[in-house]
């Protein structure tokens, strides 16, 4: 056995024990030591940089690491085996993803706009913000050698009187309390409970003097982040909020590689650990210690997550979503309890779940269907949802239409070889001066901090900003020299962000031929996507009344960029809406108001899904759309306006 030591940036290490031949990104994962690796592990991506500071590793070099990197000890973690005791050092951009990770400030009056606005339409809509839990109020005699019946079933009888309810469940953790609370409150008690037309569910029991507030939560499993609001479910009203990187990242950025973790021994039981106990769980601890409020009063819980999330949230096996039919375990169900998997609220809460429509299209877009309201107006809107995987719906009141690409982890930064996810040090938003080729920059952190790589909005804005400025060609080629473009020994091009000396890195921040072109393909994905779906309905772009774009990545999007790149279709810029977290949002929604859940459900099996693999032209428009804007510029008028007007 040989010790491995992992050191970090701000002096704290983990040691672990491993055999010879053990892979080091392995090993860090068993010793739940944060190694971002979006490929999960297969040498693809780069990401998982660490230095050598003592001891030895049998590593090979690969095209990610320089000749110069290697000699000063930098390895990928992934292609990295034990042979000796070693201390790697492991820098902040690569455990930055699961402490530092940007969303969207949800204590911003922006974000608590979205969720009250959310409300107002919902109940424009003509849906009741109202759900099935209440604290009721009940005084019984006390027993006495004439009165002998059992204190369950005085309970019952009280509660029966007061709802006129034939069933009524009292389970085992009130039934513990039971004898206690009645007898300290002279049997006058409030009571917790959850009541149907036929059936009634005591969640807990208090004493009558108690202020109670019926806590409820709300929760978006991302791939890349998950988000979660503490509600009161009286009102609405937000308690506290929390978001953080998911924790099976380090399993891989997307959802095949995670499903193929999954299916090794004991994998399914990881990957539903890193969600629950190392990313939920810890944030509702502090969700409820900001907010002073008992997790065990937290009585109801909505998920809204794509299919493969549900799957792993739920600890359900999920390969057969990877292989021919593509056959979930569920689309919807109601079976879940926070008890079922460990989620550390009160062990009786049910967890709601917006339904999924398909393999690839899950509640996470039922959901924020629901909030964009597109199926509550007569034009035609288009909702898109960004991420490691696009999703969109189109349509109206009348019919809605969904479908799911594969954009690829470029828009988290991965297949980029300077890209990050939104941590600290990630361009964020960029403009280039057309005659200097000079870039300017914003950048995630504190002011001072120093550019590292660029994360999804920046590399938008950067592709957008070269190809504007006539120093790229539509292939994305670089077609202008100066300072700031490089070239390789095999010619291929760079443009340079920030300098080695100007960068918080160890080398340039620069964006090569190579990342273009995969970026290209990503965004690609997403047009190619829209006009198949429109094609298909004897639709074209000029038919959109309305575009809403959600998504953690579309809250820094400059619109007119992913228009100029051919991402999005080129129609008015106010006609681009940015709604949030949509998924969130929808989940609150649903966590709020039982008629708004069980319109989501209607949603959902109204909803036409179309897999896009099996149409005959996708990839033609596929093809199509892989350069910038597109090889019909006819369809981008305004972009090439801008760019003879520049």
């Amino acid at each position: 056995m040989f010790k491995v030591t992992f050191s970090f940036e701000d002096g704290s290490v983990v040691e672990a024990f491993a055999n010879a031949g053990d892979n080091l990104l392995e090993v860090a994962r068993g010793a739940n030591v944060a190694i971002d690796a979006p490929c999960s592990g297969n040498g693809a991506c780069g990401k998982c940089r660490v230095q050598l500071k003592s001891g030895e590793l049998e590593s090979k070099k690969t095209l990610h690491i320089s000749d110069e990197e290697y000699q000063e000890g930098w390895r990928l973690a992934c292609c990295s085996k034990i042979s000796a005791d070693v201390n790697v050092l492991v820098p902040d951009i690569a455990s930055a993803y699961k402490s530092r990770m940007k969303v969207a400030d949800l204590s911003s009056k922006e974000e608590i706009a979205i969720f009250e606005n959310a409300k107002r339409d919902i109940e424009l809509a003509g849906i009741e913000l109202k759900n099935s839990l209440e604290v009721v109020e009940v005084v019984m005699t006390p027993p006495s050698l004439d009165d002998t019946m059992p204190d369950n079933e005085r309970l019952t009888r009280a509660l029966r009187k007061y709802l006129n309810i034939g069933r009524v469940r009292i389970p085992y953790a009130v039934l513990k309390k039971l004898p206690d609370v009645l007898r300290e409150n002279n049997f006058a008690v409030k009571c917790v409970i959850r009541a149907t037309s036929d059936d009634m569910f005591v969640y807990d029991i208090f004493g009558k003097d108690e202020d109670i507030i019926i806590g409820g939560l709300a929760v978006d499993i991302g791939t890349t982040t998950v988000s979660a609001v503490l509600i009161n479910m009286e009102n609405g009203e937000i308690l506290a909020k929390s978001s953080a990187g998911n924790g099976q990242i380090r399993f891989g950025a997307d959802v095949i590689n995670r499903i193929v973790e999954s299916q090794k021994p004991g994998g399914q039981k990881k990957l539903q650990d890193a969600v629950i106990k190392e990313t939920i769980n810890p944030m509702i601890h502090e969700m409820c210690k900001s907010a002073k409020f008992p997790r065990d009063r937290i009585y109801r819980m909505c998920v809204a997550s794509n299919t493969t999330m549900n799957h792993l949230f739920a600890g359900i096996n999920s390969d057969p979503l990877r292989t021919e039919p593509y056959i979930p375990a569920f689309f919807k169900t109601n079976s879940l309890f926070a008890s079922d998997v460990g989620i550390d609220i009160n062990k009786d809460a049910h967890i709601i779940m917006a339904p999924n429509i398909g393999s690839y299209v899950g509640g996470d877009i039922t959901a924020g269907t629901m909030v964009s309201q597109i199926w509550n107006r007569p034009e035609f809107s288009l909702f898109i949802d960004l991420g490691t995987n696009g999703e969109l719906v189109f349509g109206n009141s009348d019919f809605m239409m969904s479908c799911a690409c594969s954009a690829g982890p470029a828009f988290e930064g991965g297949d980029i070889s300077c890209g990050m996810r939104a941590t600290d040090g990630a361009i964020e938003a960029c403009t280039i001066d057309k005659e200097t080729m000079e870039p300017t920059y914003k950048i995630v952190g504190d002011p001072g901090t120093k550019p590292v790589g660029l994360c999804g909005s920046g590399i938008i804005d950067v592709i957008s900003e070269l190809y504007i400025c006539g120093i790229i060609n539509p292939k994305g080629k670089f077609i202008r020299e100066g300072k700031r473009i490089k070239h390789d020994k095999y010619g291929m091009g760079s443009y340079v962000l920030a300098f080695e000396e100007e960068a918080g890195s160890v080398k340039d921040v620069e964006i090569t031929e190579v990342d273009i072109d995969n970026f290209i393909r990503a965004k690609g994905a997403i047009f190619s996507a829209i006009r198949t779906m429109l094609t298909s309905l004897d639709f074209d772009v000029s038919m959109i009344d309305d575009v809403y774009v959600a998504g953690g990545i579309g809250s820094g999007i400059n619109m007119q960029n992913a228009v100029n790149i051919g991402m999005f279709p080129d129609i008015p810029i106010e006609k681009f809406h940015y709604i949030g977290n949509s998924s969130l949002t929808g989940a609150y929604l649903m966590l709020l108001s039982t008629p708004a859940e069980k319109k989501t459900y209607e949603l959902a099996s109204n909803m036409t899904y179309m897999e896009l693999s099996t149409v005959p032209i996708y990839m033609d428009e596929f093809v199509g759309a892989c350069f910038i804007p597109h090889t019909d510029t006819g369809m981008f008028p305004t972009v090439m306006e801008e760019i003879q007007n520049r």
